[in-house]
């Protein structure tokens, strides 16, 4: 039978009818298959222990006529030697394959495949974002083959129902991670990806657009909190001291702004913030760890007796504007940065931090450590929702949050020790 022709070969067509497709053949194995939407791709017919089997070679719109018996030729070599062809890719596959094929080593490699395709730096650093953010701490060190549907659960729900928009970037993020680790062998081929939405995912989550959003402060990523704080660290003045002491304490900016001596008790390592003063109306007592007791001592000069603010404003006896610690954040993001850059300290949507956005930094950092929830609720002076249980729940537990706070402070400082 003669061979195929170049010219053939880019005419070719499925002839309709069926939906299955057909080859054409070249000679010594070699096919040229065409589906019925028109894809045409090289494939090699071989026998081997009795079985019949075909080998892909590749699409016919990258190789042409030419390579495609070259490397028809190479299959027939490895015949003649008594090797399987299929068994001798795979294995040569798995030898170029890296030795760790976690999750987080697929999700580096295919950020590292789409570099070049990115519209700009902010959709990249969003990407990577995400995943560090919220799939890392989950799925990071698992093998790939070994995710399933109750791990991408377990990375989704935290933010489903808070932020829906980012959650379902995240699970499309997830999907195409996992579909890149099936593409080059790294989970077997007949595997359903565990994040797919629809006929999956669709059936346990509500759909992202039955979802109320709810927009919160952008905040800063846990992890980045030592890094963060250690250049915090650098700034001048008493707004940046003042936002040193409302991160360490995961207090609301307002009630630091206006903090008096007379609230402090240094000797018991404890801040009494009055009921009027809190947003449930209740009055909060902070247990402050080693860090916040230092960090009051060096505003003590500043004093000017009890009723005096612990982090007076530019005019005297005035507090400290509301602006004031948002201003040493966004500096802090964009300082010397081009206009388009995207912010240095940013949420995983890219939204520069703010000030209160370090209350759900906290909240994260104690959940990701093992900390109960009710202890960082209390923290928070979050009001409880249950009525019911909220009158019973009259202790503040100032004792058992003491070690949540001095780890948390711990935390922060990590990143500007030696």
């Amino acid at each position: 039978m003669p061979g195929l022709t170049a010219l053939a070969v880019r005419a070719a067509k499925h002839p309709g009818g069926h939906d299955r497709p057909i080859r054409l053949a070249d000679g010594s194995g070699l096919y040229l298959q065409v589906t019925p939407n028109g894809a045409r791709s090289w494939v090699f017919r071989y026998v081997a222990n009795g079985r019949e089997r075909y080998m892909g070679l590749g699409s016919a719109e990258l190789v042409s006529l030419a390579e495609a018996r070259r490397l028809a030729l190479a299959c027939r070599r490895t015949l003649a030697e008594g090797r399987d062809p299929i068994e001798e890719r795979r294995a040569e596959r798995r030898r170029r394959a890296p030795a760790d094929r976690t999750f987080t080593a697929a999700a580096r490699a295919l950020l590292e495949a789409k570099r070049s395709g990115w519209r700009n730096s902010k959709h990249a650093a969003q990407w990577a974002s995400t995943l560090e953010v919220h799939a890392f701490p989950v799925l990071g060190p698992l093998p790939v083959d070994q995710i399933g549907t109750e791990h991408v659960l377990a990375a989704l729900r935290p933010i489903w129902e808070r932020v829906p928009e980012t959650a379902q970037r995240l699970r499309q993020r997830i999907e195409a991670v996992l579909d890149y680790a099936r593409a080059h062998g790294w989970i077997p081929p007949g595997r359903a990806n565990p994040a797919r939405w629809k006929g999956h995912l669709a059936a346990l989550l509500p759909p992202p657009r039955r979802v109320k959003a709810v927009r919160h402060h952008p905040a800063l990523p846990w992890q980045q909190m030592p890094a963060f704080w250690a250049a915090l660290a650098t700034r001048p003045g008493i707004a940046a001291a003042a936002l040193r002491f409302a991160i360490l304490t995961a207090a609301r900016s307002g009630e630091v702004r206006v903090a008096t001596w007379a609230e402090i008790d240094l000797e018991a390592a404890i801040w009494t913030v009055p009921a009027a003063r809190t947003k449930a109306r209740r009055t909060h007592r902070v247990p402050l760890a080693p860090e916040a007791l230092a960090l009051l001592e060096a505003m003590q000069p500043l004093a000017r007796g009890p009723g005096s603010l612990v982090f007076p404003g530019a005019v005297a006896g005035r507090p400290l504007s509301d602006m004031s610690l948002s201003a040493v954040t966004r500096g802090m993001s964009f300082d010397g940065l081009a206009p388009g850059e995207p912010p240095r300290w940013r949420d995983p949507e890219g939204r520069a931090v703010v000030p209160h956005g370090f209350r759900a930094t906290f909240k994260d950092w104690a959940r990701a450590h093992g900390w109960p929830d009710h202890l960082s609720e209390l923290a928070l002076a979050h009001a409880d929702k249950d009525k019911v249980r909220a009158a019973y729940a009259r202790a503040d537990l100032l004792e058992g949050r003491r070690p949540l706070m001095e780890a948390w402070a711990g935390f922060c400082a990590s990143g500007s020790r030696p």
